[in-house]
C-alpha cells in the first residue's frame, strides 16, 4: 500500500477498472474497512514504529505518510492511547499499576491506567507477565502494588477471580482498549455476546457488517490483551472446533464450560 501518497477513491477505482462506489464496497467485504481508513492504518503502524524506534515526532509523522500533524495527534490519541511524545517515549510518564493472583484458569495479571483496565493475561508465571506488560510500555512506570496500595485494582481482579472461578457475573469494568479502529469495533461487539452463547468468526463478521472479514475478525480476537473481560473465548471456528486462544486452548475450554454450567444451573 502506497501509505506516503495521496490515493483517492476515484484513483483507486480507475486502476481497478471499477466504479468508485463498487470497489468501496468490495474493499470494505474484504478487509473491513475503507479504502481511505486501510491506508491511513498503514501509517500509523509505520508511525508507531517509527517512534519506537526513537525517531522526533515530526520526523515520523512525514516519514510515515501523513500530512497533517494536527491530525496525527487526533489519530494517535484515539489508535494508541496516549500523545505520540509519550508513546515514542516507551509511555514515559504514564502510571500502570498491575497486580497478579491464582485462579482457576492459572496465574493471572491485571494492569490498569487511569482509564481502566488495559491488560489480563494468564501465565505460569509473574516474571513472564510482566515482560509481556514491559515490552509494549518500556519507559512508563509499572508499578506493582498490593491491595493494600490499590483497593480499586485489587476489588476489578477479585470481581474477575469471582467471575472465573466461581461463576459471578463477568463485572462491567472501565477497560482502556487500544487497537486499530477494526480490532475495537470488533472487541466492542464481543461484549455483547452473552455468556453461554458462542458464535463463529464469520457470524461476529456479519454482525459487524463485515462479512468478508472474517480473518480480520480472527486476527483481531488473537490481539486482544484485555482476556476474558472482552470474551474473545466466546468466538469459535466456523466448524464449532475452538480456534485460536492467546493463552491456551485448555484455559478456552475451561471458560466455555464454566458459562455453560452456570448458564444451565440458572
Amino acid at each position: 500500500m502506497h501509505a506516503d501518497e495521496a490515493l483517492t477513491l476515484s484513483s483507486l477505482a480507475k486502476v481497478a477498472a471499477l466504479s468508485p462506489s463498487r470497489l468501496q464496497k468490495q474493499f470494505k467485504a474484504a478487509f473491513g474497512v475503507s479504502p481511505k481508513a486501510y491506508q491511513d492504518a498503514v501509517r500509523m503502524r509505520r508511525f508507531k514504529q517509527s517512534l519506537k524506534d526513537g525517531r522526533k515526532v515530526t520526523d515520523a509523522i512525514f516519514a510515515s505518510g501523513f500530512g497533517s500533524v494536527s491530525r496525527v495527534y487526533g489519530e494517535a490519541n484515539r489508535s494508541i492511547g496516549m500523545p505520540p511524545r509519550t508513546y515514542r517515549a516507551g509511555g514515559a510518564g504514564e502510571v500502570i499499576v498491575y497486580a497478579g493472583r491464582t485462579t482457576a484458569l492459572g496465574l493471572m495479571m491485571m494492569a490498569a491506567t487511569d482509564r481502566g483496565v488495559c491488560f489480563v493475561e494468564f501465565g505460569d508465571d509473574e516474571a513472564s507477565l510482566v515482560g509481556r506488560l514491559r515490552s509494549e510500555f518500556p519507559k512508563a512506570e509499572l508499578t506493582a502494588s498490593p491491595a493494600r496500595n490499590a483497593p480499586e485494582l485489587d476489588a476489578w481482579m477479585e470481581a474477575l477471580d469471582q467471575h472465573i472461578s466461581a461463576g459471578a457475573p463477568r463485572p462491567d469494568l472501565p477497560l482502556d482498549m487500544r487497537g486499530t479502529a477494526f480490532q475495537v469495533k470488533v472487541w466492542q461487539f464481543l461484549l455483547s455476546i452473552r455468556e453461554g452463547d458462542v458464535l463463529s468468526y464469520s457470524e461476529v463478521a456479519a454482525k459487524i457488517d463485515k462479512p468478508r472479514a472474517v480473518r480480520a475478525v480472527a486476527s483481531a480476537c488473537g490481539k486482544n490483551r484485555i482476556g476474558v473481560l472482552i470474551p474473545c473465548h466466546r468466538v469459535l471456528r466456523g466448524d464449532g472446533g475452538l480456534g485460536g486462544y492467546r493463552w491456551g486452548l485448555e484455559r478456552k475450554r475451561a471458560l466455555l464450560e464454566a458459562e455453560r454450567r452456570s448458564v444451565t444451573r440458572e
